[in-house]
């Protein structure tokens, strides 16, 4: 194949060394930025809410004054959206085939920030699930943000890109709780700005605001200068199913994690937490995001060279256990000595843990894409596997928080039972992830559907 042909931003090449093996292909980086800054949004509203949910449910009339049901409900808030999600994420995928990617982009991001808003100005429990479902459903850019970056790289620079892809959820994730806890009660932060009864009323609402205005602006930005990459049909096969139920097993540990992490935070120390304000509930979250965005995008490319990315992805799977270890670790010295040195040494060592757990992200997203039988078929590719993420997430912020709140309520091995339970999870998750092939699927041509076998 010729290697001097013009690579422009549409335009996927192959170029070939003499050895007959692919050179890396230039980036289209003006679309990936666009890309990416959408890809931003997701986690921004999906995690704004974290430093301060535990804090809203508990002064609603639903928990009844007994603060130890407050995790049955934030769980079944954060699970409600993601059921919707994989309700909706397949079929906005399969329409991102039929009529393009941007406008159901563009469409996402409205329902983005226009639920977000409902959420902010919710007074009772059944209001929230509303906004969230909505926002499950009406956003449906997750599918297709995957197969728009499917439809910008190759094999021969998919790793390169899906850095930027773990870099920028790991910044969302830290920017969304920063957002989440600083802006929520304005009145009792900022009392010299907002003096008005509405702060009052509504104190979640303007963190709210904030995330509807960065969503906005991402639509702006994607209505002027996003391109619009083409895709056809869905076509699915083997190595489909496994990368994608490994994204799933993935993803349901992450969120029994993100949703039982602002919780035990946040409850006291004697139910089994640290007790910690919503504000440092969001500068720890916010820490982790951008120690682990700067840690992905320095390291993910390099260290996957080096050990390998089916390898890099077991371990990652293998670090929830130790990550679980963590939690009564803490709570047992707070409970002794309070919230010392010791406990904020193991925070630390969390975070640590959990941004080399998120390389898992980065290798799982490398393999789902290339699983695709050619590149007409990324749209329902990563629409199936969406779908499939949406309906894990959808159980784990349940299951983990009301874990918590079962153990903690009736004394379950000294209120530490959820615990051993989600590292049992955590060790059965290794499983299906040995399955993967060491080496990622070669992608095959445009008009080849045929199944490939893994390289050697």
């Amino acid at each position: 194949m010729d290697n001097s042909g013009t690579i422009d931003e549409e335009t996927t090449l192959l170029p070939q060394n003499s050895e007959g093996r692919r050179s890396p292909t230039r980036l289209p980086k003006a679309q990936i930025a666009i890309v990416l800054l959408l890809q931003l949004c997701e986690p921004v509203v999906g995690r704004s809410i974290s430093p301060y949910i535990n804090k809203l449910v508990s002064g609603l009339d639903i928990i009844g004054g007994d603060e130890r049901k407050v995790g049955y409900y934030t769980g079944l808030i954060q699970s409600l959206f993601f059921l919707t999600e994989a309700i909706a994420v397949m079929q906005w995928s399969r329409l991102s085939d039929r009529i393009g990617r941007k406008p159901v982009l563009l469409f996402g991001l409205v329902g983005a920030s226009l639920s977000t808003l409902l959420f902010g100005l919710s007074r009772t429990f059944w209001t929230l699930v509303i906004s969230r479902c909505l926002c499950g459903l009406l956003n449906g850019n997750t599918g297709v943000m995957g197969s728009a970056m499917g439809d910008l790289t190759d094999s021969s620079n998919r790793a390169q890109a899906f850095s930027f892809l773990s870099m920028i959820w790991a910044t969302g994730s830290s920017l969304g709780p920063l957002i989440g806890g600083s802006f929520a009660r304005p009145h009792e932060r900022f009392p010299g700005v907002f003096t008005g009864q509405f702060w009052v009323d509504y104190p979640y609402f303007l963190p709210c605001v904030v995330v509807a205005s960065f969503v906005g602006f991402a639509f702006i930005v994607a209505l002027l200068f996003l391109k619009e990459p083409v895709a056809i049909r869905e076509l699915l096969v083997y190595r489909v199913l496994i990368s994608v139920f490994n994204y799933m097993t993935l993803a349901f540990l992450d969120i029994m994690l993100g949703a039982l992490l602002p919780l035990f935070l946040a409850m006291l120390i004697e139910i089994g937490g640290l007790g910690f304000e919503p504000s440092t509930i969001g500068y720890i979250i916010g820490v982790y995001g951008l120690c682990n965005g700067i840690f992905q995008v320095l390291c993910f490319a390099p260290i996957v060279r080096r050990f390998g990315t089916r390898s890099i992805f077991v371990k990652g799977i293998m670090s929830f256990v130790l990550i679980y270890a963590l939690f009564p670790v803490m709570n047992v010295i707070a409970r002794h000595s309070g919230v010392n040195a010791i406990v904020w040494s193991i925070i630390i060592l969390m975070i640590c843990f959990m941004s080399f757990m998120d390389m898992a992200y980065g290798c799982i997203f490398m393999y789902v894409t290339a699983s695709s039988p050619n590149k007409h078929s990324l749209g329902a590719t990563n629409g199936l596997s969406q779908t499939s993420v949406s309906l894990a997430r959808t159980l784990g912020p349940a299951i983990s928080t009301s874990l918590f709140a079962l153990s903690a309520e009736r004394n379950l091995l000294g209120g530490y039972a959820v615990y051993v339970i989600l590292g049992v999870i955590s060790c059965l998750a290794v499983l299906p992830a040995v399955q993967l092939p060491e080496q990622i699927w070669e992608e095959k041509n445009d008009n080849d559907t045929e199944t490939t076998t893994p390289t050697d």
